[in-house]
Order: structure tokens, then sequence, then C-alpha cells
């Protein structure tokens, strides 16, 4: 059974303990569930670093001389640096209501990084070397944009297939947005909603068939989560024990598993570059890019909330295709036509 990472954590009612009363707190502010894991993950990190001091006994100094560690003795990037500093402003700002104040830390080094993008070929040949369900997924991410979690987090009424769309649900920073849907995919898509029909109809017959749904929706529509249509298009192998309730539903498929798969096929392949889930998303902006297509459009493709997040392709598209011929390649050219 694949360990639901996506679904909140069950955390009692009024209970004493310091990182319950951070999670009620952060969940009473409406943070996605995805920013409450980022911020537990390093407000621990920052109560760790001191020794399990509390975090009401320590000072701005504190929090300065461990900022500074994630930068000198850790040597994170920039932006990660900026994720623990926000977690921290928010432990102080909000939950602990201790604003931090004229903090001097030592700051990462800023690095530009232009991300690692496949060709068509070399993206085709991933695909191709994957089996399904995983295939469908890798081609669905470059296909369309996706994140992995995006796509794991597709569901059957999120398929358009009558206006070739996709509706990605609270994407990153809990934003809703639509995508386009792959001509090309559109059998191999209609397959795996039959298959999801079946394993639904097997689970019902079983006395399960039960889907997680955040709690808003399933206050509002308690029997949605038993229809066909907000079954997750790529559940995983067997249903398992909600960590919240206990209710025994069919998640979807885990991070984990996709990573792995993925990393067998560029093993099979002879591809030298450093590959990742998120390579397919790259690769998908740098097409479009070269295709001729405006920034603006491929920024709400990708769900970018700053233009200037999606102009990092533009430096991809540049490298090499300027137009520009190599001097040497020049030479090559003359020896040739002379020779």
């Amino acid at each position: 059974m694949e360990r639901a990472s996506d679904i909140p954590v069950y955390v009692p009612e009024k209970s004493a303990r310091f990182m319950d009363q951070l999670r009620a707190f952060m969940r009473f502010r409406q943070l996605s569930y995805r920013t409450e894991q980022t911020y537990v993950h390093w407000i621990l990190k920052f109560i760790r670093f001191h020794n399990k001091a509390h975090p009401s006994t320590l000072d701005e100094k504190a929090v300065e001389a461990w900022l500074t560690h994630l930068a000198t003795e850790r040597n994170n990037a920039v932006a990660t640096q900026k994720i623990a500093l926000n977690a921290i402003v928010f432990l102080y700002r909000q939950f602990l209501r201790q604003p931090l104040e004229n903090m001097n830390f030592k700051r990462a080094k800023q690095s530009q990084r232009v991300p690692t993008v496949l060709s068509h070929t070399e993206a085709k040949t991933l695909i191709d070397l994957a089996t399904n369900p995983y295939r469908l997924m890798f081609a669905l991410m470059y296909g369309a944009g996706l994140r992995q979690a995006e796509c794991l987090s597709l569901r059957i009424l999120d398929i358009d297939i009558e206006n070739l769309m996709l509706v990605v649900r609270h994407g990153k920073g809990r934003k809703d947005r639509t995508t386009l849907l792959p001509k090309a995919l559109l059998i191999d898509i209609q397959q795996q909603i039959e298959h999801v029909n079946a394993i639904h109809a097997m689970d019902l017959q079983r006395g399960f068939g039960e889907v997680y749904l955040p709690d808003s929706l399933a206050r509002k529509y308690p029997r949605a989560a038993f229809q066909t249509k907000w079954q997750y298009l790529f559940p995983s192998s067997r249903p398992g024990p909600c960590p919240r309730t206990g209710v025994i539903r069919r998640h979807h498929l885990h991070h984990s598993a996709v990573r792995k798969h993925l990393t067998t096929c560029v093993n099979s392949s002879s591809i030298a570059k450093h590959i990742s889930c998120h390579t397919f998303r790259h690769s998908f902006a740098t097409r479009l890019l070269e295709q001729g297509y405006d920034l603006r459009t491929i920024q709400q493709l990708l769900g970018h909330t700053d233009v200037r997040t999606t102009e990092i392709y533009t430096h991809v598209v540049k490298q090499g295709k300027l137009g520009v011929i190599s001097p040497f390649d020049g030479v090559r050219e003359e020896y040739t036509r002379y020779a």
C-alpha cells in the first residue's frame, strides 16, 4: 500500500503538543497541506538546531544563527534559504505573535541555473521505455506541462476530452488552472478511465469505493467520494487506511513509485542528463517557446504567478538556437565546399 503523502495527518483537538497546535493553526489559516508540510519540516529543523529549545524562548539572534548556518555550513541554495525564512517568519509573526525585527544573517549565494531540458527525441525515448500507467503519466507531464503532484492528483472529472483540456485543481499556490490535453493521448486516456472504472466497480462490490476528498467537499457532497468521476486517474495498486480517519480508501499512486520507474527508464536509455519528473515540464515549456508561442500563454499553461519564472526558459532556447554558426563549424563548411 502506497502511503498517502498529500492527505493531512490527523491532529487531535485541544492537543498540548506544540507541533499539533501549529498544524491546527495553519489549517485555520487555510494554508495548503503542501505548505504545511514544508513549514513543519523547516521549523522542526530550526528547533533541532537549537537542541529542541521551545521557539518562544529563542530570539532574533537564534534565528540569524540558523539561517546563516544554512547558507555557510549547509550550502543551501537561495530559494531553499528563502523557504526556511518564510517558515520561521510565519512561526514567529503569525503563530507566536513575536515579530522578528532587524535580522542580519548571511545570505545564500545567488546562482542562476538553467534547467535541464530533453529534446523531443529524448522525451519520446523515455516515454516509450516506460510501462503503463507510468508511460501515460510521463506523456502528460511532457505533453501538458504538469508537475508530478498535479499529474498524480488528476481525477476523472478533470479530463475534458471534448475540449481537449485538463483541469489542474489546487496546483502550486492553491490555484486552479486549465492546460491542454494532447490529442495523441486521447485513446490512452480513455483506456485508463475504463481501467479506473473497472477497479472502482470492484471496490464497490467489496464494500469500499470511497476516495479522499478535501474537508469542504466531503461535507458539502457526502456521497461524492463514492462516485466514479471523483476517482483518481492513476489509482494505487490497492486500497488502504486513511491516515486521518482509518477509513479504507484507494488513493493515487505514490510519488516515490513514479520516481523509481523514471530512474529505471533513464538507466535503460543512453541519455546522459540529470533527469527528474520535473524535466518533462521544463521540456514542455521549451518546446512551446521554440514553436513561437508567447511567454504569457506559456505562463498561463504552467500556472506561474510571475512571468519572470517563465522567462528562465528563454535562456534554454537561446543556447545553441540563436542562428549563430560557430567559427569552427564555418571553417569546416568552407573546407567541405572547396575539397
